[in-house]
């Protein structure tokens, strides 16, 4: 999965709302008691979330751009926004010309520190608000900035808030709901266990989860208050003997309630908002509190509570932890994408018989998606939003149709389908690529490069201890043999029935100080691509289980892993020039197709799904 956020092709006028934000940033009562000559607005919320509740949407109410990954920085007299290559296509549209667009990942790019530096004059302040800001990230703004004779400040508000006014949406109240232990596979208390047993390798009295995702991991709760992600609002503290929840206690039912009382084990539930005030009376003057463990990823607002002597300043074991699953969650991802499969082989199906009467469109034909998959057993909803994309729009590889983009589907160009579901037992996100008429030769060759990418992912070997960024080239070797190339990541993890994107581990060409090694029992995408711009999109993704393997020689004890796919849906044999794959990558095709076959062929039959039962079999006749 690349990303979500609607998309439109019409550019936001920005100039009021840079007018008003502009005199905030001189107006003491909001920015302390000097003015500030740049004011920084992150793409978070105050958990550091990749995906946002509408009433966290600062970046996009400010600059227009909706794109999940971004910053903007706004000075007395520019405004700036920074995207990756997910997102170049998509901003440029989206943004008016108040705007200057960096693109994040060029070498011509000035970092944003690099580029305040520039813009602004020696002793300049720039405000930020701290609950949207990483530690990690505020200490490297920080320390640069003031070898410059600039200072990074933290404003008393939120100034885009106060932009937004009455009109900004109101946080979400969803209640939150049990996920049974028959889902989760080992109950709250028997992790909270294993939680406390690894804060004393690191000598904390406390741990402090900010995370959503780990939260609802912890005490397997689920919500929905982010769309697409089940997670709630809240933050946790793990003390030795006590477990605080801070949560708003109108989203907690007697069900709940009754949950999070296990055996005499209660959990303390305590106001949302008052964690910062928690933490820091744990360090009154004199209190004598012993070490508390937070993540680094954390605001900077909640990690300033701790004195620097007595913080654990790393990602929590529950970020560890709840990447590597349990046999309980690999067979449920295992089964939710067997049941993703069925919705999938029927809705393309589907198209290949209505996409030549002319009727279907981008969304319609998504619509169309997301009812298959809700007749589904324990389907829940989207796990993002649906990138379908015809042609040109394929090459927006964050696109998502809205009614002013929403394109007919036609026999004529690629169509791409980016999809997933969130099912009580897994997460899935799956990508095809295919063409319901006759695709050129050109068109069959990137495909074909993009597929022997993911051929060489699922069939690596490699030692444990292994990071994502040493199998990144993998996916890219028969891309760059032809002198081709994409600006995404190969690979994200994800979660069971959590989020899409999960961490730490990841396959890309970044590295970076926090690449996670590779560990069996994490679940990963595999999607390489290739992107013509205003012609075309081509991306193929599997999810891929890490798991060992057993070699010939095993190198110093090291141990060995590799993947085995889970996604099982057909790969469309018409985009493949079969004279660029080798026999070993012909065969490994034909057997995914037969497993295929054989496993969603079973399940479409037990659901008289019988169409697409024939479509299936057609799909998945081998490549001679």
């Amino acid at each position: 999965m690349i990303g979500i956020g609607e998309f439109t092709m019409t550019a936001k006028n920005t100039t009021a709302l840079l007018q008003k934000l502009r005199s905030l940033m001189k107006a003491k009562q909001y920015i302390g008691a000097e003015p500030i000559q740049a004011y920084i607005i992150p793409s978070g919320d105050a958990h550091q979330s990749e995906y946002l509740a509408a009433c966290d949407c600062r970046r996009a109410f400010i600059s227009g751009f909706t794109g999940s990954f971004g910053t903007a920085i706004v000075t007395n007299d520019i405004a700036a926004l920074w995207t990756d290559g997910r997102y170049f296509l998509q901003a440029a549209q989206q943004m008016d010309s108040n705007w200057t667009l960096m693109k994040h990942g060029l070498k011509t790019t000035p970092t944003q520190e690099d580029w305040l530096v520039k813009n602004l004059p020696k002793g300049a302040r720039v405000g930020v608000d701290p609950f949207l800001f990483a530690h990690d990230q505020w200490k490297k703004f920080s320390v640069t900035l003031s070898q410059e004779g600039l200072s990074l400040v933290p404003t008393v508000v939120n100034l885009v808030d106060l932009v937004w006014g009455d009109e900004r949406p109101s946080p979400p109240f969803d209640q939150v709901t049990v996920l049974e232990t028959k889902y989760a596979g080992v109950t709250w208390p028997e992790k909270i266990k294993r939680m406390q047993e690894a804060m004393t390798t690191k000598d904390a009295q406390y741990l402090v989860l900010t995370a959503l995702d780990e939260i609802a991991w912890l005490f397997n709760l689920r919500g929905s208050d982010i769309q697409y992600n089940p997670v709630f609002f809240a933050y946790a503290v793990v003390s030795v003997d006590t477990v605080y929840l801070f949560i708003d206690e109108q989203k907690l039912t007697k069900d709940v309630r009754d949950h999070l009382m296990h055996n005499g084990l209660k959990v303390d539930i305590q106001e949302y908002d008052a964690i910062q005030q928690f933490l820091a009376d744990l360090y009154q003057e004199g209190s004598g509190t012993g070490k508390t463990w937070i993540s680094p990823k954390s605001s900077n607002a909640l990690v300033s509570c701790i004195p620097k002597s007595q913080c654990v300043l790393q990602g929590t074991p529950v970020l560890t932890s709840k990447a590597v699953k349990n046999e309980v969650e690999i067979r449920g991802m295992k089964n939710a994408h067997i049941r993703d499969a069925v919705a999938l082989c029927e809705y393309f199906q589907w198209l290949e018989k209505e996409v030549p009467k002319g009727h279907l469109t981008e969304i319609s034909a998504s619509d169309q998606l997301e009812q298959l998959r809700r007749q589904q057993e324990d389907y829940i909803s989207l796990s993002f939003a649906t990138i379908s994309s015809i042609g040109a729009h394929g090459a927006i590889i964050h696109y998502q149709a809205s009614p002013e983009t929403d394109a007919p589907l036609s026999t004529q160009e690629i169509y791409l389908c980016d999809s997933g579901g969130q099912f009580k037992d897994g997460t899935t996100d799956v990508t095809r690529a295919m063409h319901l008429g006759t695709p050129t030769p050109y068109q069959k060759e990137c495909f074909t490069r993009v597929l022997k990418g993911v051929i060489s992912v699922a069939t690596a070997v490699f030692p444990c201890g292994t990071t994502g960024s040493m199998i990144d080239s993998f996916a890219r070797r028969s891309l760059w043999e032809a002198g081709l190339d994409y600006l995404h990541g190969t690979g994200h993890g994800v979660g069971a029935f959590l989020n899409v994107h999960e961490g730490p581990q990841q396959i890309s060409c970044k590295v970076t100080a926090f690449d996670a090694a590779l560990e069996a029992g994490v679940f990963m995408s595999d999607e390489p691509g290739y992107y013509e711009d205003g012609e075309f999109g081509i991306r193929i993704e599997n999810i891929v289980l890490i798991k060992p393997v057993e070699t010939k020689y095993n190198f110093r004890n090291t141990g060995f892993l590799t993947f085995e796919t889970v996604t099982l849906v057909p790969i469309q044999t018409k985009m493949i020039e079969p004279s660029l794959l080798s026999e070993a990558e012909i065969s490994w095709l034909n057997d995914y197709h037969a497993k295929c076959r054989d496993i969603v062929g079973a399940e479409l039959e037990r659901q008289g799904r019988l169409d697409a039962l024939a479509w299936l079999h057609r799909e998945t006749q081998p490549l001679g």
